[in-house]
Parts: structure tokens; C-alpha cells; sequence
């Protein structure tokens, strides 16, 4: 991959120079060391979790609130999807998943993978600015493993037999190292997905010699093969400390980084350490939000001792809402909603689904207790560490990514650019958001909150729902038949975006095929012929 890039030099100097950037404009910089950048990736926390998001809620997050009280929390924050692999696609790319060939739900812990060797990304963009790159935790975008015959990788199921034909003592190709990460350690899928083994820099760290199973409330995961080194108990405390050390070796050197922590947690199995059963006084996922809070302080702490966090830009957030395997009963029956006052939760087109807690510190650069209501969503990454680090992305990079910077430093000469921001549930349906309206192009919850798709009876809905978000941020008061000239504007934004390829300004680009494993893309369907 050519990228336009610069290095630069690690002494800071007072002097202004410019620097060529190839066929690219010249870019003005600093001889000043590039901030640091930790994206911290929680799995299935729901807006409604962290404290400072929803004090009225009965879980405590002093750490997480803690960095929000030094920094900037995004009250209107997305992700592009209502579940896992989607969202780490567009984290990763500044692309959405659905131009892309998955087109709907989620890759499997055996899936190959989504992302292309040629396709730029984040930790690629920065590695090419001289930054070292990690990726630690849950991965979730597929990667090969090796075959122990030439058969194909067969049928994506979840018995052991499934998995017969993988080779663990072999590498794993197309992994995160392939995509700019230097260093890459973590697992293939959802924690509750085999098989259980850690891939470090594309090799097994340990023989699969077991198969596990749990079959408990909270705590449940799949059947499948095993690596010794492999306890589930363990898995969200090893990222951490994994994280934790990476910033201590790296703090002994000049070079800048950028950690990608990817937490399996708190997604099932939920699975609190014995020190925090109960601590809660809620439930188990209560628990364990209480522990992820816990080590997210303690890893700010080492930014602090390491002499790291001034010129460290530290992002806290989630990759979509809240599961139902939370018990939202019993918590509501406590007093505390994971989704807060949103309709809808993880998998669901509606708020719930993929508003999330977003939360940014950059000493010296955003003011502290700051609080931003501008719609975000998590594709802007991309363009926020580009315009960050002074590259300019090509057109066939981060097409619907947009730069925060303007948001993080506040200063009149910049100006946030997103148009609006398209989501994405489940079953692949669209909903597109423009400043206060929101228009969603199927008449359900395109996920597994009512109506569900395929199971409740929706024939008596309008096809359509447009909800005025200001007016009405729990989406009660369906809009689409008193606004007709709103619901055209925003479905032609949508065709628009399909059709060019991207939502950012730029050369029209191509989607992949409208069909994934022989299935048609049908929610597509309304929106090109409304």
C-alpha cells in the first residue's frame, strides 16, 4: 500500500517546516512527537452503563467517568452497527461493513477474513507515520486458519467436529499483522465462540488439548476446542495486563503508538473475577462492568506512572448496545437500564442498538469536562488519525470517516464536516440520521427487540419510521406519514450513499456485491426503488 506519509522527529523543536507529501498538497508541520493514540473497544456495553452517561443508573464507573471528567464525552455517539464484526470493520477502515461483502450479521471464530490485505487502515495509516501499532483482545474480522487437508473451511457451525480440519500448530495467515499491526495478540471471535485459542503474531500460544463447554445463565459459551493456555475466567484481566505491560516497554521509547484494546468483555460469557461476585448488588453483568471499570483505571494509572498520559489521546467506548443477555428485566426491576432512556438494545436498528458511550482525553488539546452533542459516529477514526498525524487519505480510503479534530480542539478555523450517519442493524436493515431526524427503512426493529423481524406481527405497521430525535430521543412517536418531504430528502441522502460508494466528498467508489453466500441483499430494496 503507497501512503502519503511523513516522520516525524521525536525532539521537539520550536521551527515550522513544510514537508512534501508526493502528488499530495504540502502539509505544514511541527517537529513535535506525535500523541500516542489507545482505542479502548468494550463489547456490548450499553450507553446507559457508564455513570456519567446515565447518573440516574445503579452502576458506578468512577474510572471510566474519570476520563470523561478530563476530557470530552460525545453524548451523540454511534457505531455503524448493531453488532460486533461490522462495527470493528468501519473502527478499523472508516468504511461501512455494508459495502463490504458482510452485508448482515457476524463473523463466526473460524470465519476468513473481511478485511483485504489491500484495503488501508487505521493502524496501516499510522504505522506509515512512523507510529509502532498493537491490536490486543477480540478480533472478530476473520483470519485463516491452517487447514490439515486441502477440503474447504466447511460449514460454520459450533459442534467440535466443525473443526476437525484445523491445524493449530500451523500459522494463521491474513491476520491483523497483514492489516499494519506490529504486534498482534488476542483471539478469533466473540469469547462465547470457538475456537478458544490466543494467536500471537499469527502463531498458537499454547497446543489445543481440550474441548470446553458452559452451559450456565450468564456465563455460557459454545462447545469447542481449547488451547491450555486458554481460561475464559481469565481472558478480559489478560488483555489488560497484556496492555498494560505493551505501554510500560513502549514508554522507553521514542517512537509514538497506537493500541488497539479490543475487550471481549462485557459481551457473554459474562464472567466477573470471584473478587467482584456480588459487589454489584445488581447481577453478574453489573458485576463485571464494575471490574472492566476497575482495570480501565488501572490502566490509567500506568499511562500516569509510564509519563505517557500528557501526550496520550485516550478513546473509551463501545462496539454497540447492550445484549439482552444483561437480564434488562432484573436490572429494570432494580432501577438501572443498560440502554438508559433509548429504545432497544444491541442488534436493534432503534437508538438502543448503537448509541453508545464515547469518551475522549487529549491533554492540551481538548478542555477538561468538555461535552459534545454533535452526532459522531465511530467510522471517523480513520480520518481523525489522518488528520491528526497530516496525511490525506486517498479517495479509496476511509469513505465515510470524518475528522473529530475540529470537535476535540474547538477552534474556529476547523469545521466538523459529517453530513449525517447511517446505521445498521442485524438483519441488515438501514436506518439514516440528518441532524434531528432519523429515518428508518423498515417497519420493525430489524433486530430482537419488538416488533422483531420474522416473528411479530408488523403487517399492520407503516413500511417506514421517521422519528424526530429531539422531541422524541426514546423514537414513540413514528413521524412517516406526517413528513413525507423529510422522508423523501433522507431516503435519497441513503440511495445516494449507496450508489457512490461512500458518504464523505470524493471520486464515486464500488460497493462488493449486493449478496453474501448466495442470500440477496433485500433490504436494500426499498430504499433504491422508494
Amino acid at each position: 500500500m503507497q501512503t502519503k506519509v511523513f516522520h516525524i522527529a521525536c525532539v521537539a523543536i520550536s521551527t515550522l517546516f513544510f514537508i512534501s507529501c508526493g502528488d499530495n498538497k504540502k502539509v505544514e508541520v511541527s517537529e513535535q512527537k506525535q500523541p500516542n493514540i489507545i482505542y479502548i473497544l468494550a463489547d456490548d456495553l450499553g450507553y446507559g452503563d457508564i455513570s456519567s452517561f446515565n447518573p440516574v443508573g445503579k452502576i458506578k464507573t468512577p474510572n471510566i467517568d474519570k476520563i470523561a471528567q478530563e476530557g470530552m464525552k460525545f453524548t451523540d455517539a454511534h457505531s455503524p452497527s448493531a453488532v460486533c464484526s461490522p462495527t470493528r470493520y468501519g473502527i478499523l477502515t472508516g468504511r461501512y461493513s455494508w459495502r463490504s461483502e458482510l452485508k448482515n450479521g457476524v463473523l463466526t471464530g473460524k470465519s476468513k477474513a473481511l478485511i483485504p490485505k489491500s484495503r488501508a487502515t487505521v493502524a496501516s495509516l499510522l504505522k506509515g507515520a512512523g507510529y509502532q501499532t498493537a491490536f490486543i483482545g477480540k478480533w472478530h474480522l476473520g483470519w485463516e486458519w491452517a487447514q490439515k487437508d486441502t477440503a474447504n473451511f466447511g460449514a460454520e457451525g459450533w459442534n467440535p467436529e466443525d473443526f476437525d480440519n484445523l491445524d493449530f500448530t500451523k500459522p494463521v495467515t491474513n491476520t491483523p499483522n497483514d492489516l499494519g499491526f506490529d504486534y498482534a495478540y488476542g483471539h478469533s471471535g466473540s469469547l462465547d465462540m470457538a475456537p478458544y485459542v490466543y494467536v500471537e503474531n499469527g502463531k498458537s500460544t499454547a497446543e489445543v488439548d481440550h474441548v470446553t463447554e458452559d452451559t450456565g445463565e450468564y456465563t455460557w459459551w459454545r462447545k469447542g476446542p481449547t488451547a491450555a493456555d486458554f481460561v475464559h475466567d481469565d481472558v478480559t484481566p489478560n488483555f489488560f495486563r497484556k496492555s498494560m505491560d505493551y505501554l510500560k516497554e513502549k514508554s522507553k521509547e521514542e517512537a509514538p503508538f497506537f493500541l488497539y484494546l479490543a475487550l471481549p468483555s462485557p459481551h457473554t460469557p459474562i464472567l466477573p473475577t470471584e473478587e467482584w461476585l456480588g459487589k454489584s448488588g445488581l447481577n453478574p453483568y453489573a458485576d463485571f462492568m464494575l471490574m472492566i471499570d476497575d482495570y480501565v483505571g488501572q490502566l490509567s494509572k500506568t499511562l500516569e506512572e509510564q509519563g505517557l498520559a500528557e501526550n496520550t489521546l485516550l478513546i473509551f467506548t463501545s462496539d454497540n448496545g447492550c445484549s439482552p443477555e444483561a437480564n434488562f428485566e432484573l436490572l429494570g426491576g432494580r432501577g438501572h437500564d443498560p440502554s438508559g432512556i433509548f429504545r432497544g438494545h444491541k442488534a436493534d436498528i432503534y437508538e438502543g442498538g448503537h448509541r453508545v458511550p464515547f469518551i475522549v482525553k487529549w491533554p492540551g488539546k481538548i478542555a477538561p469536562n468538555s461535552v459534545s452533542n454533535q452526532t459522531i459516529c465511530h467510522t471517523d477514526l480513520m480520518a481523525t488519525c489522518a488528520d491528526i498525524v497530516g496525511i490525506d487519505l486517498k479517495e479509496s480510503e476511509g469513505e465515510d470517516s470524518f475528522s473529530l479534530r475540529p470537535i476535540f480542539e474547538n477552534t474556529d478555523d476547523m469545521v466538523f464536516e459529517r453530513e449525517a450517519t447511517v446505521h445498521h442493524s442485524i438483519n441488515g436493515s438501514f436506518s439514516i440520521r440528518k441532524e434531528n431526524y432519523k429515518l428508518i427503512l423498515c417497519p420493525d426493529s430489524g433486530g430482537w427487540s419488538y416488533p422483531r423481524p420474522g416473528t411479530d406481527d408488523i403487517s399492520a405497521l407503516p413500511k417506514f419510521q421517521l422519528y424526530d430525535l429531539k422531541a422524541d430521543p426514546s423514537e414513540e412517536n413514528n413521524l412517516f406519514e406526517k413528513h413525507p418531504d423529510k422522508v423523501n430528502e433522507l431516503t435519497a441522502l441513503m440511495r445516494s450513499y449507496i450508489e457512490n460508494g461512500r458518504s464523505t466528498p470524493g471520486v464515486k467508489q464500488t460497493n462488493s456485491p449486493l449478496h453474501l453466500n448466495g442470500k440477496e441483499w433485500h433490504q436494500i430494496e426499498p430504499i433504491l426503488s422508494h
